[in-house]
């Protein structure tokens, strides 16, 4: 996966705080709603995998408010590991695990992480290109145990449209920073994900004009 450094700084704003941790102001503004998402759609127990961990805000909370799953944090950025082993440390928690350097566009990075019974991946998809969305989902499909699920989180088109003003001028300003990123439509990746196994069993409305996609592993006919 490509760390851009040209993405615009309405994408992620992140800062630095004084205790060597990253905080999301996203991040925290969606806690809660990724943690009632999880709550209703994981299973009850078993191993979880999050894709791009970022500053790890998200899965010390997780880990957390679902103590049955055992938490894999990941991320391909250095920095971002550093603040997820920082919130880790301080949690203490005995479901967290210390988290792994994890590229999820290269083909093989599901061999780091077989056999997950839960996949998490939140704001990540309209950053990246198409064909590393692609390798994206090969691999959730090929790292998910069978009926194993995932929920993907963020950003989408609707049939081809972007339905607010909010929208169309952040995926401009994406597209304008990187012609390859911007927002993904849904029906591509209903396509997309039938192509490698994966069930869409739910597409949830969520806040800030976000869709949530709920898949599980196995026959999709």
């Amino acid at each position: 996966m490509v760390l851009r450094t040209n993405i615009p700084s309405t994408a992620s704003v992140v800062q630095e705080k004084s205790d060597g941790c990253l905080h999301s102001p996203a991040a925290e503004r969606n806690s809660a709603q990724i943690i009632e998402l999880v709550r209703g759609y994981a299973p009850e127990s078993g191993s979880a995998l999050e894709i791009a961990s970022g500053t790890g805000q998200h899965i010390v909370e997780l880990a957390a408010a679902v103590p049955n799953l055992i938490w894999q944090p990941s991320d391909i950025d250095e920095t971002r590991l550093n603040s997820i082993v920082l919130r880790s440390l301080a949690k203490q928690l005995p479901n967290l695990l210390p988290p792994i350097r994890l590229d999820v566009t290269d083909k093989g990075w599901s061999a780091f992480c077989p056999n997950q019974d839960f996949i998490l991946l939140v704001n990540l998809l309209h950053l990246v290109s198409e064909a590393e969305v692609k390798a994206i989902i090969r691999g959730i499909s090929q790292s998910l145990a069978e009926d194993g699920r995932s929920v993907i989180y963020g950003p989408f088109m609707r049939d081809g449209v972007l339905s607010s003003s909010g929208d169309r001028c952040f995926h401009q300003s994406l597209i304008e920073a990187d012609p390859d990123i911007g927002y993904k439509d849904d029906a591509w990746m209903l396509d997309l994900s039938r192509q490698q196994s994966l069930k869409i069993i739910k597409i949830l409305e969520m806040p800030a004009n976000n869709l949530a996609f709920v898949m599980e592993k196995g026959n999709t006919n």
